[in-house]
């Protein structure tokens, strides 16, 4: 039965925007309505946040209606959003799960005690309280944020929230509708309990996504990495395993389990206590990420933005980042044909969306930013790549292309290691599995014929970790 008009919050029709060059919106229909969670999916590009941001008052439509509460309204800024109630969160790998909801919201400005060193607890609470209570929030600021739910909250108080993810399984569990937009347009919209993922995937990029299984051939015996008692800190204890040429060898666990710590460690990004590194069967002495590069390891980081790219500069220079040298001349002057020649052809290689190889990386989707990594190790000549989380923040039709690029490089004898907190993708990809809990590896499995429930057991396998101790 179709909910009565005073139900809807919002109501979008008929909405477009343009930027130079750019048809960014088309016709686009929108509608949230009180109490319940409208899920906003599409590719990368799709335009999910330039409607929202019309909503927010970020950005003016060139066209098109939103009705507030029943009421044409024309949002010209973010004030004037807020005013109708109306407010947009940007979500970011920001917050700390095992910290609670207070600390969180002061990190790095705590008030402080009658002594500068010592932290004021109580008016920590206090100060978040009192925010809680400004946004109608019933949280208790001392509540971890691993265990809120804020969205199933909001939505108990008859607030309306649009929730914008590419986690279609998180979507499943808390929305009631799905909107899906592609190229800038409205696609459909659709019950959440009346749709399945495979169907939402097929509206989202227009065909159908057939994740295939990796053909698990068998690996070079050549082991081209071998890692031995590797230790840093509480972080990483006595951590040994190696790496076959052609093998994509799945690092899983828990968040904090010591993944990361391990490949920045093996990278030089961090200097480790103790470990004993072979390449090739040769002693490696990795003390900076200089030194991993000159023995052929790459690492991509999880946090691409951060550590993977200069975002201000154009691919090309992406691309020739790690490897300038190879591209000067005798008299000190860098190779332009040469460099142009090389962006060109990786990024034709790894089929990279972009309008020229001048374009800013920062004006490109997450999956292309990511190819634009790898590109930049593949001209490094890197011979083992280490992918931390190399699907975090893209999309679906995104993923699929890195998965087929994984498989491609493993195929050409390029050795693996994949950290990833996805155990479907972990079991989709890896050749081997390693499983960490608390620093140290607790299980090993073979790659085919591994199942989540296997890795959970040792992902929580504290017990060993204990006796090991």
């Amino acid at each position: 039965m179709p909910e009565a008009v005073g139900d809807l919050l919002v109501e979008m029709d008929g909405v477009s925007k343009d930027f130079p060059g750019v048809h960014a919106l088309r016709d686009c229909h929108f509608d949230l309505r009180r109490g319940e969670v409208h899920a906003l999916v599409g590719e990368n590009g799709a335009g999910k946040s330039t409607l929202m941001k019309i909503l927010a008052g970020v950005y003016r439509k060139d066209s098109g209606r939103v009705r507030v509460k029943g009421a044409d309204v024309d949002v010209t800024t973010p004030r004037a959003a807020q005013l109708l109630g109306i407010s947009i969160i940007h979500q970011e790998l920001s917050l700390i799960p095992n910290l609670t909801a207070a600390q969180n919201i002061f990190i790095g400005r705590e008030p402080r005690g009658a002594l500068p060193f010592l932290l004021d607890d109580r008016a920590l609470n206090r100060n978040a309280k009192a925010l809680f209570d400004q946004l109608h929030l019933k949280i208790d600021p001392e509540t971890k944020v691993a265990n809120l739910a804020i969205i199933r909250k909001l939505r108990e108080t008859g607030v309306g929230v649009v929730h914008i993810s590419h986690r279609l399984e998180e979507l499943k569990r808390i929305s009631d509708r799905v909107t899906v937009m592609r190229d800038g347009q409205y696609i459909a919209t659709v019950e959440t309990k009346d749709a399945t993922i495979e169907q939402i995937i097929r509206m989202m990029v227009g065909r159908t996504i057939f994740e295939e299984a990796p053909v698990v051939h068998e690996t070079d015996a050549n082991v081209v990495l071998d890692v031995r008692d590797l230790s840093r800190g509480r972080t990483v204890q006595h951590v040994s395993f190696n790496l076959h040429r052609g093998e994509i060898l799945g690092f899983a666990g828990l968040v904090g389990a010591g993944r990361t710590e391990v490949a920045r460690a093996v990278f030089g990004a961090d200097r480790a206590d103790s470990a004993e590194i072979r390449v090739h069967g040769k002693p490696a002495h990795i003390r900076s990420p200089g030194d991993a590069v000159g023995h052929g390891i790459g690492y991509l980081s999880e946090d691409r933005k951060r550590y993977g790219l200069a975002l201000s500069m154009d691919v090309e220079t992406n691309i020739v980042l790690a490897t300038f040298r190879k591209f000067v001349h005798a008299f000190g002057r860098i190779d332009a044909g040469r460099t142009r020649s090389t962006a060109l052809e990786r990024v034709k290689r790894l089929a990279i969306k972009t309008p020229s190889i001048r374009q800013k990386v920062r004006n490109l989707s997450g999956g292309n930013q990511q190819k634009v990594v790898i590109a930049k190790w593949l001209t490094a000549d890197t011979e083992i790549l280490i992918f931390d989380e190399p699907t975090r923040g893209i999309d679906v039709g995104a993923k699929s292309e890195i998965y087929h690029l994984l498989n491609e490089l493993a195929h050409q004898g390029k050795a693996i290691i994949m950290i990833s907190s996805e155990l479907p993708e972990i079991l989709r990809m890896s050749h081997r599995i390693l499983v960490m809990c608390e620093g140290r590896i607790t299980g090993e499995l073979a790659g085919a014929g591994a199942t989540q429930e296997q890795i959970m057991t040792y992902a929580t396998m504290r017990e060993a970790v204990a006796q090991a101790n």
